[in-house]
């Protein structure tokens, strides 16, 4: 009965776009106050010749060993990264001051049981969900939300919510509850934008001999700090640049509270660059970082231990004509070798390396695309290669 009654309001919700927000994306609620409604509609054909974790099709990242041998290319269809988003503009709170909220959810939280049938059945995912108050140079933020690590996203019709390299070719960053302040810098008429984004997060750990408790919101970390400078501005008419630099804090106390043992923390920190050139039709873009201890922040190919890791990538893509364009990736994750050996032994995952090319049409809130995507990921004692390919064909429609 609280399935179907969840249901019901899902599609409530959609019945409600549907009628009301097509036409007209904002929808007022009075003085003073609307609610934008938000997303895409997403739909994938794939075919892989490996199995890949975070999972197949959308959320493919890096191949799962071992490396198959016969019989090895199958398919499947996807619709997860479906995503209903709702912006809630509120009134004036006092003098410049504004309250505003956002929700965001997508269908990557499973699947609805595990029969026949329930690969036609995902459920429902929460991504974000916030209040924040802005006078319009300061924004403060309290709720769900990307780390500031979150930077630059690879363009893709096939990986949207799970990006291109993301814990696999030197993307990073994941959503937090926590406290996040944007400020800007510099005023609406100067030729380079700045603004700081700071953020107090709670964290998570899942390495050896932790006490997280995601059940019941306990935690093994103490909150985790990121500082972000971001720079940008125009070149000329029709081409632009921004950059950043992230610096990241955290701790994690491994035996919980009341209890003190030898090493039973481990201290986290990273640095991200990234920078975006947009130059016309020309699109480059992409970030590097160095991290120790921050497999939270979906580094060092999804390992938690005392881990060194690097890792980057970069994007080059142009828009030949108003309706077509083609994109190229490549991007790499490499921790430090003898830190994840001795923490997995034979299983760990020493270095991934991803190459990605797309021929995409774009016309409006319409999209279609031919992506190829190759990982190959190096693993154990033996640095075993074990390759990965997968073909999609993506529509998405954005609203």
């Amino acid at each position: 009965m609280r399935q179907a009654r969840r249901w019901v309001v899902l599609l409530a919700l959609f019945g409600s776009f549907l009628s009301v927000a097509v036409p007209a994306q904002t929808v007022s609620l009075g003085k003073e106050m609307s609610l934008v409604f938000r997303g895409f509609i997403s739909a994938t054909a794939f075919a892989q010749d490996q199995d890949f974790q975070f999972g197949n099709g959308q959320n493919a990242e890096w191949p799962v060993p071992p490396e198959e041998t016969r019989d090895r290319w199958f398919g499947g269809a996807d619709v997860r990264n479906t995503r209903l988003g709702l912006d809630f503009k509120g009134p004036k709170i006092g003098g410049d001051w504004r309250a505003n909220a956002t929700f965001e959810m997508d269908f990557f939280g499973g699947n609805n049981g595990t029969g026949a049938f329930a690969g036609q059945q995902p459920n429902p995912r929460l991504r974000l969900a916030y209040a924040e108050v802005t006078n319009g140079r300061t924004t403060i933020q309290m709720g769900q939300q990307w780390a500031p690590l979150w930077g630059n996203l690879p363009v893709s019709v096939t990986h949207l919510s799970f990006p291109l390299g993301w814990a696999s070719g030197g993307l990073i960053g994941w959503r937090y509850a926590g406290l996040f302040v944007r400020q800007k810098l510099t005023g609406s008429d100067a030729p380079v934008d700045m603004d700081l984004q700071f953020a107090v997060m709670s964290g998570n750990w899942n390495g050896p001999e932790s006490t997280t408790d995601f059940e019941t919101a306990g935690n093994a970390t103490l909150p985790q700090f990121e500082l972000r400078y971001n720079v940008g501005g125009k070149i000329t008419e029709g081409m632009t640049w921004s950059g950043y630099v992230v610096g990241h804090f955290d701790k994690k106390d491994l035996s919980g509270v009341g209890a003190s043992e030898p090493n039973d923390e481990i201290t986290g920190s990273a640095v991200e660059i990234g920078a975006k050139f947009q130059l016309g039709s020309v699109l480059i873009q992409g970030n590097a970082y160095s991290g120790h201890s921050i497999g939270q922040q979906f580094s060092t190919i999804n390992q938690f231990g005392k881990i060194q890791s690097d890792g980057g990538w970069v994007q080059v893509g142009w828009d030949f004509t108003p309706n077509w364009g083609i994109y190229g990736f490549w991007g790499t994750d490499n921790p430090k070798d003898s830190d994840v050996l001795a923490a997995f032994g034979d299983t760990a995952r020493l270095k991934n390396v991803m190459y990605a090319g797309m021929l995409r049409w774009r016309c409006g809130p319409i999209s279609a695309g031919i992506e190829y995507l190759r990982s190959t990921l190096t693993s154990g004692f033996d640095r075993v290669k074990t390759p990965g390919q997968q073909l999609s064909l993506s529509a998405l429609f954005t609203f």
